[in-house]
C-alpha cells in the first residue's frame, strides 16, 4: 500500500505572496481546513511544507505555505502533487477505500451456477470519477480495455488487502 496519498495538485500560483491554487483530488476538500503539514512531490524529491492558511474559491483550494512568501519561490511547484502520509488521511468508513489501493488489482469474474470456475479478466489500471458513479478501467491480457461501472450489480467485492476485485460482467459489457 502507498504510504503517501495525494490530496491535491498545484494548478497555479495565486497572487504575489507565495499562495497556490490546489485542485483537490480528495472527496472531502474541507479536509484542507485541518491540514497542518503536507509534502510537495517534485521531480527533485519530496519537500515537507506547513500549511499557514487555506480558503476555497470555486472548485479550488487556495493554500499558503509557511515556507514560501513570494511567487518566484512557489512557481517551480506548479503541477506538483500535494501529498500527505497515510496516517494523516481522513478515516475511511465501512466499505470505503483509497483509489490508489486498488490500482493494479486483479479483476476476476464472479462465480455463479453456470460458471463454477472463476476467470481472471485483467488488471484494474484506472478509475474514472464521473460524478454519477466511478468506472473501473480494466486491461485484459489480450490488450482489450473494459469498462466496469462501480454499481452493486457489477462490482461484487473489493479486497484491498489481496488487491483483488470481483465483478459480474453485465450484458453489453462483453469480454
Amino acid at each position: 500500500m502507498e504510504e503517501m496519498l495525494r490530496v491535491g495538485v498545484i494548478a497555479s500560483t495565486h497572487g504575489l505572496h507565495g499562495e497556490v491554487k490546489v485542485y483537490p483530488t480528495t472527496d472531502d476538500k474541507e479536509r484542507f481546513k485541518k491540514l497542518e503539514k503536507a509534502v510537495l512531490d517534485t521531480k527533485d524529491g519530496r519537500i515537507p511544507v506547513h500549511i499557514e492558511q487555506c480558503r476555497f474559491f470555486k472548485n479550488m483550494v487556495i493554500v499558503k505555505f509557511k515556507e514560501y512568501h513570494r511567487i518566484e519561490e512557489i512557481l517551480p511547484f506548479v503541477k506538483c502533487d500535494l501529498m500527505i502520509p497515510r496516517e494523516d488521511a481522513v478515516p475511511l468508513k465501512e466499505g470505503e477505500y483509497f483509489i490508489c489501493d486498488i490500482i493494479g488489482a486483479e479483476v476476476w469474474e464472479e462465480e455463479n451456477s453456470e460458471n463454477t470456475e472463476r476467470q481472471k479478466i485483467g488488471t484494474l489500471t484506472e478509475v474514472l470519477q464521473t460524478g454519477a458513479n466511478d468506472v473501473y478501467i480494466v486491461h485484459t491480457p489480450d490488450g482489450k480495455e473494459l469498462l466496469f461501472p462501480v454499481i452493486p450489480e457489477c462490482v461484487k467485492q473489493i479486497d484491498t488487502e489481496k488487491k483483488r476485485v470481483t465483478v459480474k460482467t453485465m450484458e453489453g459489457l462483453g469480454k
